[in-house]
């Protein structure tokens, strides 16, 4: 097999990706090609790489290039995770420029005027990396790491609808952590379901795998004494007095004094809401979860989302000693061994087209479901009777993604206006389009086509 890394330049990526592919025997022999326009960010990765299969006596070959193009001849699996421009610099904008014109968006990501923004930077150049796959190694598998996912995917599959082309979102990852801790059972024990947009997604269904019982109602049960509740001196709280560094981002306030303690997790008052108001279970936090909805910002934790923005900051742009870990990062290495093995697996969350998936949503949108693995690649599994109060948020949303496909698509201006006119967060007209312009010119080495 050949496997390019797009965007292998980035330490976290790179060396992270490179790390699960070094783990898997079925990739054994295979050939790894990096590829980065950032030819000396590569270079660290490529020298770091080569030490590390040689120390280890690896039966991989790395190698790197700057050429897309020839990265990609005989590539039979592209992983992409990439950025443009000054990641944080960006999103300051995204996130602070709509506050400033009377927009309360929440986070500034993947959702509301933010969500648009950023989809408009990034999407025409992920196209660019789909239309070279497609002409050169039209039968690989694309896996995508890059937000916002749902604009990319729902675009790239209407450019290219040929494209083998699936979204990847380790977002699913907070069941694994949250769902055994509040129940006190072990991970493999538990069977879920769940779906939705990307970031914009609920826990559905949960069963006992070994008998079969509900175990949802056991979660509407717990979940509010999960997320606040009494507890002693954390392991937590205890690494955080030792280091001043809170794992994972996740700020604990003290309430109350002594040694049984109240602490309250960050970033999940929306959480709580969801789970009050429509007996659902969000897959995300608070600061992404929010993005999408209208009435968000009157419920969400805004301190513990700007604090987890800020560690989130400082710990990607702090520099690290490079480091290959043989362990598993991701979930993608997994599906491709599924595809070459045909295992038959049910793999809980990609981000593919709708297409009859999850009824009332329209076909053309992507959707994030749980989908099976097999020789056949990544297939769907359909969601029926999907609750019809968080439905009703889902369609609020897909407007934006559709006008947002057509303002890449078709370059135009107009569209872009009138998808943040269509957000639910958007709750007022005079200033969007002074925005829009305001953001074209100060973002215009990415952003010009829309002149």
């Amino acid at each position: 097999m050949k496997v390019v890394l797009v965007g292998a330049g980035s330490i976290q990526f790179g060396l992270g990706m490179l790390g699960d592919i070094f783990l898997s025997t079925v990739l054994s022999g295979s050939e790894v090609t990096l590829h980065d326009i950032n030819a000396t960010a590569m270079e660290k990765v490529l020298q770091n790489a080569t030490r590390f299969v040689e120390n280890h006596g690896l039966p991989f070959t790395v190698n790197a290039t700057t050429d897309r193009k020839a990265a990609f001849r005989n590539a039979d699996f592209i992983i992409s995770s990439i950025e443009v421009g000054n990641r944080f610099q960006l999103w300051d904008d995204d996130w602070k420029v709509p506050m400033q014109y009377g927009v309360h968006q929440v986070y500034g990501e993947n959702g509301g005027p933010g969500g648009v923004f950023h989809s408009l930077r990034i999407v025409p150049v992920i196209l660019d990396i789909v239309k070279d796959a497609v002409e050169i190694c039209p039968d690989a598998w694309i896996f995508n790491f890059s937000n916002p996912m749902t604009a990319i995917v729902t675009t790239v599959k209407r450019v290219f609808p040929e494209a083998k082309f699936v979204g990847m979102c380790h977002e699913i990852g907070w069941l694994n952590r949250w769902l055994p801790r509040m129940l006190n059972m072990n991970r493999d024990d538990l069977q879920f379901v769940a779906g939705g947009l990307n970031h914009f997604s609920c826990l559905l269904d949960l069963k006992d795998r070994r008998d079969g019982k509900d175990l949802y109602p056991d979660v509407l049960r717990k979940a509010h004494d999960f997320f606040l509740h009494e507890v002693g001196y954390s392991d937590i709280y205890d690494e955080y007095r030792e280091t001043g560094v809170l794992r994972g981002g996740e700020r604990y306030e003290k309430i109350s004094k002594g040694k049984q303690s109240r602490y309250e997790w960050a970033d999940r008052k929306l959480v709580q809401f969801m789970l009050e108001r429509y007996n659902l279970l969000p897959i995300t936090v608070d600061s992404h979860f929010g993005e999408y909805l209208s009435w968000a910002w009157d419920v969400v934790d805004h301190r513990g989302i700007i604090d987890f923005y800020d560690w989130y900051k400082a710990a990607l742009t702090t520099p690290r000693e490079p480091e290959i870990k043989l362990e598993m990062h991701e979930r993608v290495v997994p599906i491709i061994e599924g595809i070459l093995g045909d295992a038959g697996f049910e793999e809980p969350a990609v981000n593919i087209l709708n297409d009859g998936l999850i009824d009332d949503l329209p076909s053309w949108i992507a959707v994030e479901v749980p989908a099976v693995i097999n020789t056949q690649g990544v297939t769907g599994i359909r969601i029926p009777d999907m609750p019809k109060g968080f439905l009703a948020l889902l369609r609020n949303y897909v407007g934006v993604y559709d006008l947002t496909a057509e303002a890449v698509i078709h370059r135009k201006k107009d569209y872009a206006i009138q998808a943040i006119l269509a957000n639910p967060v958007v709750h007022q007209a005079t200033n969007v389009k002074a925005m829009v312009e305001r953001m074209i010119d100060v973002q215009g080495k990415w952003l010009n086509y829309l002149r």
